[in-house]
């Protein structure tokens, strides 16, 4: 950042260049929809970032660097950082390649230690595969478990699912459900309420409303359907609104998010993955975006997977990126002026 300069400085990685990650890196960055939001370098292989610029069809000004450091940001063109580390020649296309996860899970490692130097304020990420990630040698659950040992990071995180309407939060996530309803304590909920709080604060909502979702059907029906309501997410809530949290709860799950889509709240901590995923999912798939948050390096990217039944087509849509892209810039700001602490 300079002082001329005020937008944060943010990493794109074309996600999986198996799938449609490289059209819609190309095709946004080429719109300039982004210019007074961020200064935006692909971070990546140049052969990759080509590949996208023909797979949409467009021949847009672009510029290879060594280094992030080294971009002159006041040329019109799109800044590339080659790490050469990709030939697109040798990969399969719209099918999962082990070798494409594990050089795509490289250069996000080198992505994460760029942020971690300071050159990058925010990592942003085109779709990738989690299965190829796998394949690839990268053994977590998901990306996030991944980042987070990157990071060192000991305490609670966790996968915030932002759409226009609300955003969602977990409390247990990448887990046989038998085992999410053991994780499902009063400690895992007030970390999930308050990294839901600072997490909302970061991107924008100066005093975030949260609902907290029940486990039972019909919030446990006074105990006939289970009494985790009554033990575990009522007191929990009750304790964290003394505190100051704008959060109220145990609320039904058949009826919070129709709460949330009214706008009383600004976002939903949900007891596991599928609770509040259908939601989302159904609401916003083609806009949606999946940040990690809690952790000290930002990470962005869309919801929607890697499309391998469009890829190459040039039909592939950018929104949802470009949500990743903004909230990335929304949070590396809040963290760079101090509003909030990671």
């Amino acid at each position: 950042m300079t002082a001329a300069d005020p937008r944060p400085v943010l990493g794109l990685m074309p996600g999986d260049m198996t799938g449609i990650g490289p059209e819609i890196t190309a095709k946004l960055l080429a719109s300039n929809k982004l210019r007074d939001v961020a200064r935006i370098a692909v971070v990546g292989d140049a052969r990759v970032f080509d590949l996208g610029c023909r797979d949409a069809k467009i021949e847009p000004q672009w510029r290879c660097y060594s280094a992030v450091r080294d971009i002159d940001w006041s040329r019109n063109e799109i800044p590339v950082v080659d790490l050469a580390n990709i030939d697109p020649a040798k990969l399969p296309r719209r099918e999962n390649s082990p070798e494409s996860g594990r050089l795509t899970g490289e250069t996000l490692q080198h992505m994460t230690q760029l942020a971690q130097r300071g050159e990058i304020e925010g990592v942003t990420f085109a779709p990738l595969s989690k299965a190829a990630l796998h394949q690839g040698g990268w053994k977590y659950h998901d990306e996030h478990q991944m980042f987070a040992a990157w990071n060192d990071h000991q305490g609670f995180f966790g996968e915030m699912n932002v759409i226009e309407q609300f955003s969602t939060f977990r409390v247990t996530s990448h887990v046989a459900l038998r085992q999410a309803l053991e994780l499902v304590t009063p400690e895992r909920i007030a970390s999930a309420v308050r990294l839901a709080d600072r997490s909302l604060r970061e991107a924008g909502h100066a005093k975030p409303r949260i609902g907290v979702a029940a486990l039972n059907p019909h919030c446990g029906e006074g105990g006939l359907f289970g009494d985790e309501e009554i033990r575990l997410i009522a007191p929990t809530v009750k304790r964290l609104a003394e505190e100051g949290i704008a959060v109220s709860g145990p609320i039904s799950s058949d009826a919070i998010f129709l709460k949330a889509l009214r706008g009383e709240y600004d976002g939903v901590v949900m007891m596991y993955h599928d609770q509040g995923q259908i939601a989302t999912k159904l609401l916003g798939f083609h806009k949606g975006v999946t940040v990690t948050a809690g952790l000290k390096t930002v990470y962005t990217t869309p919801a929607h997977g890697t499309a391998f039944d469009i890829t190459g087509q040039g039909k592939a849509d950018t929104g949802a990126l470009e949500q990743a892209l903004r909230i990335a810039a929304r949070m590396a700001l809040a963290r760079r002026k101090g509003k909030v602490a990671a």
